[in-house]
């Protein structure tokens, strides 16, 4: 990075700093995102502090952990922002989660649980992420602390940390993500798609919150996600014996997405370029009705969910004999690059977990308290906002119109999928 990066910062900075009103407050902030942009292997707060003449440690302990500030208008200007330089029609928002790794209990939200990143279980906290990406070009929206029910079960434990009072009662991560994605309409953000994998797409209520809100998405499932053909028929079933029967039913069961695909066409698609050619897999996908109806007796095969929502059922078989299975609400005329395109977006938001972690020390924050963690995340988000915004501006590719949907492409370090 050349040296006028922090002179740049400090113009940057300008509107979020409106927000925090308080001298000090406008001192602290740029001082905390210049610790995290800035040379120096570990970003919590003593060593950050230790590495400026400018700022005392005592000063920015206070302000993230202690200080009485509202995040939400710092909050509202990055998303601005971050609508500005990648939001449209053409835009992706990925939902997903990462994990920091944690020793110890004290810690908010710590416990041992799945950690993605890691693949296998660990003493951690896990953050609902939500990012916004236009191309290659991912900036982060929201880091949202899910709280396991070792910790909502122990109100004493939650008010020592500090978690609010309304935020208490357990929620599951895809009832997190639902909740952001309604404050990030709210605020206008603007994008064409929902995304996420596996974890939130066989949440058959995530799945419905987003088609409730008319927004169009595209999940990963497990293999044994059932699906009816597209054209299954509700009908009255004869009754051998006894009254008539009041109910529809399918004409057909229901089976396992990766049984519904056996039988499929799969061909060789190329969704993008990468550094070292097209990357390709083999994909099949057909219209499927959703068994995610509510659940009713079907005759021997007892409770069964009805017919839901119709929808695209893809399937992805990767070079190395692994296959992958998503749903996808995309329109019917959909080409199927299209639909592996759509697939294939989500796994840019894996390289802002990691340059957020590599670069600017998201899970360095050694505090133990809710706010203190969110407010560390969400200095870490600006900063990296910045850091975008200027390879965008450098490249020369920074989009002419913000009302442009046309994605950008810069970031040749975004990891190619297997």
């Amino acid at each position: 990075m050349d040296e006028d990066w922090q002179s740049d910062l400090e113009r940057w900075l300008a509107p979020y700093l409106e927000g925090l009103g308080n001298k000090t407050r406008r001192r602290m902030c740029p001082a905390y995102i210049a610790g995290l942009i800035g040379p120096g292997d570990r970003k919590s707060i003593q060593p950050m502090a230790a590495r400026s003449d400018a700022v005392a440690y005592d000063r920015l302990h206070h302000f993230i952990g202690a200080g009485l500030w509202d995040s939400a208008p710092l909050e509202a200007t990055l998303w601005r922002q971050a609508d500005e330089l990648v939001g449209g029609n053409g835009a992706w928002l990925i939902i997903d989660d990462t994990a920091l790794p944690k020793k110890g209990k004290a810690s908010v939200g710590v416990a041992p649980q799945y950690a993605t990143a890691l693949g296998k279980n660990a003493n951690c906290q896990t953050l609902v992420s939500v990012t916004l990406a236009s191309g290659e070009v991912p900036l982060m929206l929201s880091l949202r602390l899910f709280l396991p029910e070792s910790w909502t079960s122990d109100t004493a434990r939650m008010d020592k940390a500090g978690v609010p009072a309304p935020l208490q009662e357990y929620r599951t991560k895809p009832e997190i993500a639902i909740e952001e994605i309604d404050r990030i309409i709210a605020a206008g953000v603007r994008f064409g798609c929902v995304l996420a994998d596996a974890g939130y797409g066989l949440s058959a209520p995530f799945r419905q919150a987003l088609s409730a809100r008319s927004l169009c998405w595209a999940v990963g499932i497990p293999q044994h996600q059932k699906v009816y053909p597209a054209d299954v028929q509700l009908i009255f079933p004869v009754a051998g014996r006894g009254r008539p029967r009041v109910r529809h039913v399918p004409d057909v069961k229901s089976i396992a997405a990766h049984a519904m695909l056996e039988g499929a066409k799969w061909r060789q698609v190329s969704w993008r370029k990468g550094a070292k050619g097209p990357l390709t897999a083999r994909f099949a996908a057909m219209r499927v009705r959703i068994a995610d109806g509510a659940p009713q007796r079907i005759g021997s095969a007892g409770a069964q969910h009805m017919p839901g929502e119709e929808a695209w059922l893809v399937g992805e078989y990767r070079s190395n004999g692994e296959r992958k299975y998503y749903l996808s609400n995309l329109p019917g005329d959909t080409p199927i690059k299209a639909l592996a395109g759509a697939i294939k977006a989500r796994w840019v938001c894996k390289q802002a977990h990691q340059q957020l972690k590599e670069e600017l020390g998201l899970d360095h924050f050694e505090g133990r308290s809710w706010v203190g963690l969110h407010r560390h995340a969400l200095m870490s988000m600006m900063a990296y906002a910045f850091l975008q915004s200027r390879r965008l501006a450098q490249a020369g590719r920074k989009k002419k119109s913000p009302r442009s949907a046309s994605p950008t492409h810069f970031a040749s370090s975004a990891p190619g999928h297997p």
